[in-house]
């Protein structure tokens, strides 16, 4: 049997649960803001001197956290900017006209993660078929680029990416090449599906919060590693399964 360690990060405790062939050990400790990372090392500590064992005796880490739904529901984010199709900066303040009270007329909706003076927009059309009916003008993105100063991520949204992505993926190449350091995310790998509201606004979210997550988990990574425990370390995903670290952070 696997030796297993389970790490879940809560907003005021951080629990530890060591597996050592079907023998349970467990501890909890406070989490720390600062530095989430120091009370998986600590749990980890613990349960390890409990159960007699190195954290080099590791064989695989599953954690999990709310870390990326705290920061979005306390608006803890990075600052992001979203680049969409012109004449669609406001989809995600406009919303599907759903309405979780439909008979109020006083309903005060929740503000959009980017506020407006952060959606930028680029002269672009594919059409519904995916076919390029206005073709994206590298000149276009690398003077968007030059507006990027003081952003930690972007999203990128156009109109019906998810058929043909090619704008978006030359989005993409230009900005590493002029904003090297800028965390980006493409509609078209974090929700590849039509209807441009729910497309648009996940993407968003995944920018919003996507440089802490990557920061994060490869301090982690780093730090468990230097504790010896170079097993492989796996993210409990929203869907209840687990995927990799860099498949995380990405």
């Amino acid at each position: 049997m696997t030796i297993r360690l389970g790490a879940d990060i809560g907003g005021t405790f951080t629990d530890i649960v060591l597996d050592l062939h079907g023998k349970l050990f467990s501890t909890k400790v406070l989490t720390n803001y600062t530095a989430p990372e120091q009370a998986i090392l600590d749990g980890t500590a613990i349960v390890c001197a409990d159960a007699g064992i190195a954290p080099s005796a590791l064989e695989i880490v599953i954690h999990g956290t709310t870390l990326a739904t705290n920061a979005l529901i306390e608006r803890r984010g990075a600052r992001t900017a979203f680049v969409t199709t012109e004449g669609f900066r406001d989809v995600i303040e406009m919303r599907t006209e759903s309405r979780f009270e439909q008979y109020d007329l006083n309903l005060t909706l929740p503000d959009p993660l980017i506020p407006r003076n952060d959606r930028l927009t680029l002269r672009e059309r594919v059409d519904a078929g995916g076919n390029i009916l206005i073709p994206l003008a590298d000149s276009d993105v690398e003077t968007l680029a030059q507006h990027l100063d003081g952003y930690d991520s972007v999203a990128v949204g156009f109109l019906h990416s998810y058929l043909n992505p090619a704008h978006e993926h030359r989005v993409r190449d230009i900005l590493a090449r002029l904003r090297p350091g800028l965390s980006v995310s493409l509609s078209s790998d974090v929700s590849p599906q039509m209807r441009e509201y729910e497309r648009f606004n996940t993407t968003c979210a995944n920018a919003y919060v996507k440089p802490m997550m990557e920061s994060y988990l490869s301090r982690l990574a780093a730090r468990l590693s230097d504790h010896g425990a170079r097993c492989p370390i796996f993210l409990i995903h929203s869907g209840g399964g687990i995927i990799s670290l860099q498949a995380a952070a990405d």
